[in-house]
């Protein structure tokens, strides 16, 4: 069996970058997943926003001319690997019967590292959506107050700067759970009134407004820095690795699906993060899945030797990239692997700068994947 046939056979393949700068892992992933849709794959899960994905999605289903703005979250609808994925999906859905469309999901949650959202927008459409089963009308505002409380951005340095622990906040966690259950309670009039898509639209509004309260409340508890920033990447990752499993959930009838998005948020093991002083250290959304779909998961681990894009050198002797470099082949299996380390004791290379956003190989990086996608040198960026 090669490589692409034993990655074939899993539910849930994971893709990661070590880098969201260098665009030749974009590109190396589209013709990765044009080759697994032969091989019966029918959705894509990207490091994007998941509501938001649903504009993308529409896109590629033929359901909208235009791909809003806004469709991917942190910026990454600007990178051209990007435009050229969602493009080949939309041709390819063209003509084709809906259950042999490609689908596209986002699997992150509307979160920056410099700070979080308001529930307030989920927690409209949820209640407009409602609103002939919920009574008496719910006063978001008096509750929510102004917006500019919960995105302030201090709130990610300053436990105290936080409102997610206030009275009022822990009152909207009431009230977003409590709106989940109405939508479950009511879905079989809801859905006959609707549809089950827009009932499934209001129902993720809802996890999202009960997930980013739960955020939102941890950013608000007393602790030292490095432990708060850890715990709020954690509460990260979890939400991803939620949204996977239930974007499992829904396309395990049509076939499996490839998941994009760096390394340190699919590998199997915790992620840990050097960052300005703090030694951070968190479940990874795929140490998550892992320990729960057991070996329908698998993950193959981007790798970088020298890239123009990020102005990267070459890796020094030594290093994992180094030695990955002498492969023949570009995505090495795990015997590929082993042949190329060799039995050598390797090191992580330390010469890529914070700016740079490169995150190296170490040895349970490597140890623990199933596959590794390696680019000896880019010079396209």
């Amino acid at each position: 069996m090669t490589v692409s046939e034993f990655l074939a056979s899993r539910d849930l393949l994971a893709l990661g970058e070590p880098t969201h700068g260098e665009p030749a892992f974009a590109f190396a992933r589209n013709e990765l997943f044009r080759e697994l849709v032969e091989a019966g794959f029918r959705s894509f899960a990207y490091e994007s926003d998941r509501l938001a994905g649903l504009a993308v999605d529409a896109y590629v289903q033929g359901e909208t001319d235009e791909l809003p703005a806004d469709a991917f979250s942190h910026g990454f609808g600007a990178l051209p690997g990007n435009a050229e994925l969602v493009e080949w999906m939309r041709a390819y859905n063209g003509g084709r019967p809906v259950a042999e469309r490609l689908a596209f999901h986002g699997f992150d949650a509307p979160l920056e590292m410099t700070g979080a959202p308001s529930p307030r927008r989920y927690l409209v459409h949820v209640l407009a959506y409602l609103s002939e089963h919920v009574d008496p009308p719910v006063d978001l505002d008096e509750l929510i107050g102004a917006d500019t409380r919960w995105t302030d951005p201090s709130a990610i340095m300053d436990h105290t700067r936080s409102v997610g622990r206030s009275p009022e906040a822990l009152r909207l966690r009431g009230i977003a759970d409590d709106l989940r259950t109405a939508l479950y309670a009511n879905a079989p009039s809801l859905v006959a009134a609707t549809s089950l898509a827009d009932w499934r639209r209001a129902d993720l509004h809802a996890d999202v407004a009960v997930r980013l309260l739960g955020y939102h409340a941890e950013a608000a508890a007393p602790a030292p820095q490095a432990a708060r920033t850890s715990r709020l990447l954690g509460v990260r990752d979890a939400w991803m690795a939620h949204n996977l499993l239930a974007i499992r959930a829904e396309e395990q009838h049509r076939g499996p699906t490839l998941v994009y998005a760096n390394n340190r948020h699919l590998q199997r093991h915790p992620s840990t993060w050097n960052l300005a002083g703090m030694d951070l250290e968190w479940s990874s959304a795929g140490s998550i899945v892992s320990a729960l779909l057991g070996d329908r998961y698998a993950v193959i681990i981007g790798s970088l030797g020298a890239s123009t894009a990020l102005n990267l050198s070459a890796p020094p002797q030594g290093t994992f990239e180094a030695a990955l470099a002498g492969s023949k082949t570009t995505l090495l299996d795990r015997t590929a692997i082993d042949a190329a380390l060799n039995d050598r004791t390797l090191t992580s290379r330390t010469d890529p700068t914070p700016e740079q956003g490169y995150f190296p190989l170490d040895a349970e990086t490597v140890g623990r994947c199933d596959a590794i996608l390696h680019v000896t040198a880019a010079d396209d960026g």
